[in-house]
Parts: C-alpha cells; sequence; structure tokens
C-alpha cells in the first residue's frame, strides 16, 4: 500500500482524516463545553472543550458531515467553520438546510477529492423506524487506488446496515465507527448510536483492519465511554484492532 491514513481525534465524533494528499474533518464540533441547543427546548450537554480549535485544523478539503441536525455532531462553532468551507458533504436534506458549499450525496451515491472517492453509505440513527424523529443521517466509504478504504459510520445504530455495507466492500482498512451508545428520552432512552458490543459487533462484521472509536466522550448523552469499549473488543477477541484515541491524539494506518 502506497500511503496510509493518519486520523486525529478531535473530541466527540470529530475526527481529521489525512489521506491520499487530502484533508477530510468528520462531524465538526469547536464550541466549547456548555449547554448547546439541537432544536428549540431540546438542549445537549458537552462535557469537554475540542483538543483542538478550527484555527489550529486549519482548512480542509472537504468536511463529512453525518448530519445537522444535532448539536453534538454540528454545534455553533462547527457550523461556522462549515459555512466557511470549501465543500461540505451530507445528507441532501441536510444540504439544503445549510446551502452554501454543502452538497447532499443520497446513499451510494459518490464524489471524487482528488484521488479519493467519496461514497455516502447508509445510516439508522436509533432503532427501527427512527428517520421520522432523528432525521436522515448519512456515513461515509472513502477509496482509492492504492490509498486504504476507510468507512466512517456516522451516527449509525444499526448493524443490518453495517452488514448490508459490509457486503459491498471488497476490503476495509479502518472503521471510524461512532460509538458511546447515545441515549435521550426519545424511544424510551433505546441507543441512538452502536453500543460497545455492537461496535465489537460491526467491527467483525466489516473484517476490518483497524478500528478507531469516536462519539464515546464529550458529552452527557453518551452512556458509554472508552473504558465499555475496549471492554467489548477484549471480549470479543478484538483488542488487536482497537486503537482508542486520547483528545489530541494521532494514528497513522499503514
Amino acid at each position: 500500500m502506497a500511503d496510509g491514513v493518519k486520523v486525529t481525534f478531535v473530541g466527540g465524533p470529530t475526527v481529521l482524516l489525512e489521506l491520499g494528499g487530502k484533508r477530510f474533518l468528520v462531524d465538526p464540533t469547536f464550541s466549547p463545553a456548555g449547554v448547546h441547543e439541537t432544536t428549540p427546548g431540546r438542549p445537549l450537554t458537552k462535557t469537554e472543550d475540542p483538543a483542538l480549535t478550527a484555527a489550529q485544523i486549519g482548512p480542509v478539503d472537504t468536511v463529512l458531515l453525518s448530519h445537522d441536525q444535532h448539536a453534538d455532531n454540528l454545534d455553533p462553532a462547527g457550523r461556522q467553520y462549515v459555512a466557511e468551507s470549501l465543500l461540505t458533504l451530507t445528507t441532501p436534506a441536510g444540504a439544503r438546510r445549510l446551502g452554501g458549499t454543502a452538497q447532499g450525496l443520497a446513499p451510494w451515491h459518490q464524489l471524487h477529492i482528488g484521488r479519493v472517492a467519496v461514497t455516502a453509505v447508509p445510516a439508522l440513527h436509533g432503532p427501527k423506524g427512527s428517520e421520522e424523529v432523528t432525521g436522515e443521517v448519512t456515513g461515509f466509504v472513502l477509496t482509492g487506488q492504492d490509498l486504504p478504504t476507510v468507512y466512517v459510520s456516522g451516527d449509525n445504530a444499526s448493524l443490518d446496515v453495517v452488514r448490508d455495507i459490509s457486503r459491498r466492500l471488497r476490503k476495509l482498512d479502518l472503521a471510524v465507527l461512532f460509538a458511546g451508545a447515545a441515549r435521550t428520552s426519545l424511544f424510551d432512552g433505546a441507543p441512538l448510536t452502536l453500543t460497545s458490543e455492537d461496535a465489537a459487533e460491526a467491527a467483525h462484521i466489516l473484517r476490518a483492519r483497524a478500528i478507531v472509536p469516536v462519539h464515546t466522550r464529550g458529552w452527557a448523552h453518551f452512556s458509554e465511554g472508552p473504558d465499555e469499549v475496549r471492554k467489548a473488543f477484549a471480549g470479543a477477541g478484538l483488542s488487536d484492532r482497537l486503537h482508542v484515541l486520547e483528545p489530541g491524539e494521532s494514528v497513522v494506518i499503514a
């Protein structure tokens, strides 16, 4: 493999991916710790400042935004970052709401950013039937000749979705899994993202060489943290694939 992928964890769901000479920022959340309203009357509490500021990240080639409707995936400072970005790829509904340089990709549609092909893939933000409440969400797969294949799950809670994606991938070098078992008052507290055990099962289904879990710390409604992820992967015999990053830390997957 000629090139690897560098992953830098900023906090919450936010990671910087450097691949094929391009820089991709996933779900920018740059606001300080505090209460941020997702929609009027539905506040979410951010418990940690980002490890890196928007200025420290600097410009990127593309923002990969799983969805715009929840503050833990796009907080106020993240919205400002998106407004100033060259390109944001997100859901069709999100692109219509954001305007500007946001472009919607329907599931399995693709756009090339230099050497990197970005394909939107399905995601289900909660139990079956939750789309009417939680809204449209997307994941992404990044591919390219002589490049690692990278899957970014977005806020997906469905292993059936993971199975569908896995069937379409010939190989997978890195999976960035949104875990944390996010829970709110919706759906009687059912997890809105992967639980730790489901993240380990997703790693098994995907046959990924490396896993970076995100969305496990930094917001009060994330009910399972990095320790639960480590325990689940150990129980599944997958600890050797797991890379749990501290905020601000990077890893290169070759």
